[in-house]
C-alpha cells in the first residue's frame, strides 16, 4: 500500500457495536452511509433469576467473525478504513489481570447480585432515599448521580467480586466496562472513557470536558485505587491495532483505534439528536429516553440525571428502562418458541416480521390483557430489583394475538411512565422522540409509542445501525476528518408516525390501570423477590 492511498477517497470507519443480544459491525462512511454489515448472536448466562453473565471471549469470537465477513466484501478499498471504533453496552464489570485475561464471565447491566453488598459499603444510620444522605450529597456533586440501590452497575459488580469472590479481586489488576475490554483486545490498553467510568461512581464529573477520578470517591468505593484504568476521552485515539489482531480480521497494523463510547453515547450521535434536549427513544434488549443538555443535574427520586457523553460541553440526560425489546425476545424464545419437548418447532428467519403483523391487526388495548415488562427489575422511575414480568386479566377469550400485542403494549406503557419525570427533569415538553435500536424496526411497535406516548415518533433510517454510524463519527471525529455537526446534517429520517388521537382515553386508562398495578403489586414482589439470595451454581441460558 502507498502511503498516499490513504489520503484519497472517503474515509470509512470499521464500527463494532455490542449490544446483550450481540455484535453488529458495520463499514461505514463519514456521511453515515453502512457499505457492509454483519451480525454475530452472543448467548447470555442467567443466573439464579438475578445474575446476568456473558463470556468475554463470545464477544472477541463474535466480533472477529463479523470483522471478516465485512471486510471481506471487499465493498471499499482497505486503504481507505482509518480506524476502528467501538460502541458497546455499559454497566458491565470484567475483572482482568495483568496479561488482560479475564478472570470471570463479564458481569452485565442487568446483574443483581451486588445490591447487598453495595448496602453493607454505603448504607448509613439514616438513609434518604435508600442512600446514607451523607454520601448521597457527594457523589450528586461530584457524579451527578449515584449507585444503583439495585446493584446493576459497576460499583455494585466490584464489591460483589470482592466480597463472594475473593481469590478472583485479589488476582484483578484492572475492573474494565464491556468498551474498555473491546478496545484492551485491539490495542494492548486498559483505558476507560469518561462514559464508561461513569457508573463506577468514582469520578469528578463537575467539568464534561475534564473528567478525573476523585481520591475521596475512589477511597470510599471499597475498591483499591490500582484496579481503575487511566481515563481517556471517547475522541481519543488509543493506539493501533495490535499486529495479531490486524492479521486476523484483517487491516494493515497500523489501523488506529479511537476510544468509542458506550450504547447511550454512541446512540444519540447515531440518531442526529445533537441539539440541546432533542430526545431519542432506544428500544433495544433495554430502552432509554435520552437527550444532550448544557447542564449537569440529578433527580434521584426518578433515577434520571445528566452525565458526560461525547459532545464537548455537554451532558447526556438518561432514563433507562431495564426490559425493552427483551420482552419480546422473551415471548418469542421462552413463550413461542422455547425448545421443551412440548411441541417441535424452530423459529422462522422473519419471526419478528410477524409477530409486527400480528400486533399490528391485533386491537389496541389487547382485549383488557395488560403486561408487565421488569423481567429483570426495573431502574426508572423506579429503582426497584424486585419487580417481574405479569400477564395480568387473562380470560379464555384470549389468544396468542392478545398475548403478543400486550408485550408491545406493556413495554410502551413503561416508556409513558418514565416521560413526566422526564419532562421535569429537561424543563419544557417534549414534541417528538426518534426513535431507533431494534425494536424500531416494528411499525406496530413505532405506531403504539406514538399512541401510547400522545408524541410523533420519529423514526431513524436503518435504525439497527444507529449506533454503529455513532461510532463511526466518534472515530472520524477522532481523527480529525468531520464534527459532529457535519455528521449530523446527513442523518435521515425515515417515517413520522403521528399519535391517533381517537385512541388516546384508551391508553390514559391503561396507564392509569398500569401504575395503578405498580402500586398494588409493589408489596407482593418485595416479599417474593427482595430478600438477599445465596448464589447457585443453577444455571440458565437465554
Amino acid at each position: 500500500m502507498r502511503p498516499s492511498d490513504r489520503d484519497t477517497g472517503e474515509a470509512y470507519i470499521l464500527s463494532l457495536d455490542l449490544g446483550t443480544s450481540g455484535c453488529k459491525v458495520g463499514l461505514v462512511s463519514l456521511t453515515g452511509a453502512v457499505v457492509a454489515w454483519a451480525f454475530r448472536p452472543v448467548p447470555l448466562v442467567v443466573v439464579d433469576q438475578v445474575g446476568a453473565e456473558q463470556k468475554p471471549d463470545d464477544w472477541w469470537r463474535a466480533f472477529v467473525s463479523a470483522a471478516r465477513e465485512v471486510l471481506g466484501h471487499g465493498a471499499v478499498p482497505v486503504s481507505r478504513i482509518r480506524a476502528v471504533c467501538a460502541s458497546t453496552q455499559g454497566e458491565g464489570t470484567i475483572p482482568v489481570d495483568r496479561d488482560g485475561v479475564p478472570l470471570t464471565n463479564a458481569v452485565l447491566w442487568m446483574d443483581m447480585r451486588g445490591a447487598p453488598a453495595l448496602a453493607r459499603q454505603f448504607g448509613g444510620r439514616f438513609s434518604v432515599s435508600g442512600y446514607d444522605p451523607f454520601r448521597l450529597q457527594r457523589w450528586i456533586r461530584l457524579c451527578g448521580g449515584a449507585p444503583a440501590l439495585s446493584g446493576k452497575d459497576p460499583a455494585g459488580h466490584m464489591l460483589f467480586i470482592r466480597d463472594h469472590r475473593p481469590e478472583v479481586y485479589a488476582r484483578t489488576y484492572k475492573f474494565l466496562n464491556v468498551l474498555d475490554f473491546i478496545n484492551l483486545r485491539l490495542t494492548g490498553r486498559f483505558a476507560a472513557t469518561q462514559d464508561s467510568i461513569l457508573t463506577s461512581w468514582v469520578t469528578d464529573n463537575r467539568s464534561p470536558d475534564a473528567i478525573r477520578y476523585h481520591d475521596g470517591l475512589i477511597a470510599g468505593s471499597g475498591i483499591a485505587r490500582d484496579k481503575f484504568p487511566d481515563l481517556v476521552r471517547c475522541t481519543d485515539v488509543i493506539g493501533r491495532l495490535r499486529p495479531a489482531v490486524a492479521e486476523e480480521i484483517g487491516l494493515p497494523p497500523e489501523t488506529a483505534v479511537v476510544a468509542g463510547a458506550i450504547d447511550n453515547t454512541a446512540a444519540a450521535i447515531g440518531a442526529g439528536t445533537l441539539a440541546d434536549y432533542d430526545a431519542h427513544l432506544y428500544v433495544g434488549s433495554s430502552s432509554w429516553i435520552g437527550a444532550h443538555v448544557p447542564f449537569k443535574k440529578t433527580s434521584i427520586l426518578d433515577q434520571i440525571s445528566s452525565v458526560p457523553c461525547a459532545l464537548p460541553a455537554r451532558y447526556m440526560m438518561m432514563a433507562l428502562q431495564t426490559s425493552g425489546a427483551n420482552n419480546v425476545a422473551f415471548l418469542k424464545d421462552r413463550i413461542i418458541f422455547h425448545d421443551d419437548g412440548l411441541i417441535a418447532s424452530e423459529p422462522a428467519p422473519d419471526v419478528y416480521e410477524v409477530l409486527d403483523r400480528i400486533v399490528a391487526r391485533t386491537p389496541p388495548g389487547s382485549d383488557g390483557a395488560m403486561y408487565l415488562p421488569w423481567l429483570f427489575g426495573e431502574r426508572c422511575p423506579v429503582d426497584d430489583r424486585s419487580l417481574r414480568a405479569c400477564l395480568f386479566n387473562l380470560s379464555m377469550e384470549h389468544t396468542r394475538e392478545t398475548v403478543a400485542r400486550a408485550v408491545f403494549e406493556g413495554t410502551a406503557l413503561n416508556t409513558r411512565w418514565m416521560m413526566k419525570p422526564v419532562r421535569r427533569f429537561l424543563g419544557r415538553p417534549t414534541e417528538h422522540l426518534t426513535i431507533l435500536g431494534g425494536g424500531a424496526l416494528s411499525e406496530a411497535w413505532c405506531q403504539i409509542f406514538a399512541d401510547t406516548l400522545g408524541l410523533p415518533i420519529r423514526r431513524l433510517h436503518e435504525p439497527l445501525k444507529a449506533n454503529a454510524v455513532g461510532a463511526a463519527v466518534i472515530g472520524g471525529v477522532g481523527l480529525g476528518l468531520t464534527d459532529f455537526p457535519e455528521a449530523a446534517r446527513h442523518i435521515r429520517i425515515d417515517r413520522v408516525f403521528e399519535p391517533n388521537p381517537d385512541l388516546r382515553r384508551l391508553y390514559d386508562d391503561r396507564f392509569a390501570l398500569f401504575t395503578d398495578l405498580h402500586r398494588r403489586l409493589g408489596p407482593l414482589y418485595r416479599r417474593l423477590n427482595g430478600a438477599e439470595k445465596p448464589e447457585r451454581t443453577r444455571r440458565h441460558h437465554a
